[in-house]
């Protein structure tokens, strides 16, 4: 009795997967709600605030990925929210206005910013779609701007099972 070999078709079909996950930054996400900042809820007084950003200690939000708020319905002039971040921007690793939404959004931008399109030029590209932790919609839609102009193809899924997305035109 002859076995036939066992061909991994998607091992030799060139396909390169790329895994949004292993882009997910590790530290610690933590929401600044400016509200404790506001004089009886309602008002930032510039020379208390600025107090208290003298005073605090802001050590301990070092690593950090902060998201700034604020959880009321106040006026609190831009340059309040100026003077936050530059009382953060030395220990926090990532500070953006927003909800934990936006922060997770910033760090995948970031971390996209960074990949070098080149290396899938003329390639046929999966990018991965389970993961274990949460990939915003917009890091997909980040990916695919920057990986269009070179890629071969776009494809979404796992390499055994794709939805197609893009495909070069014959030239």
């Amino acid at each position: 009795m002859e076995t036939e070999e066992i061909i991994n078709r998607v091992a030799t079909s060139g396909i390169v997967s790329l895994d949004l996950e292993e882009l997910y930054h590790p530290g610690e996400r933590v929401i600044y709600d400016i509200k404790e900042n506001l004089f009886q809820g309602m008002i930032l007084r510039e020379k208390d605030y600025r107090e208290f950003l003298k005073s605090h200690d802001w050590s301990q939000y070092t690593d950090k990925n902060i998201a700034v708020i604020c959880s009321e319905d106040a006026i609190v002039p831009t340059w309040a929210y100026m003077l936050l971040a530059i009382q953060l921007e030395p220990f926090a690793n990532k500070v953006v206005f927003g909800d934990l939404s936006a922060l997770e959004g910033q760090l995948f931008s970031d971390a996209i910013c960074k990949i070098d399109p080149e290396e899938y030029r003329g390639r046929r590209v999966v990018i991965k779609g389970c993961s274990k932790f949460p990939v915003p919609i917009s890091a997909y839609m980040d990916i695919t701007t920057l990986l269009k102009p070179v890629a071969q193809s776009l494809m979404f899924g796992e390499p055994c099972s794709t939805v197609p997305l893009y495909k070069k035109p014959k030239v």
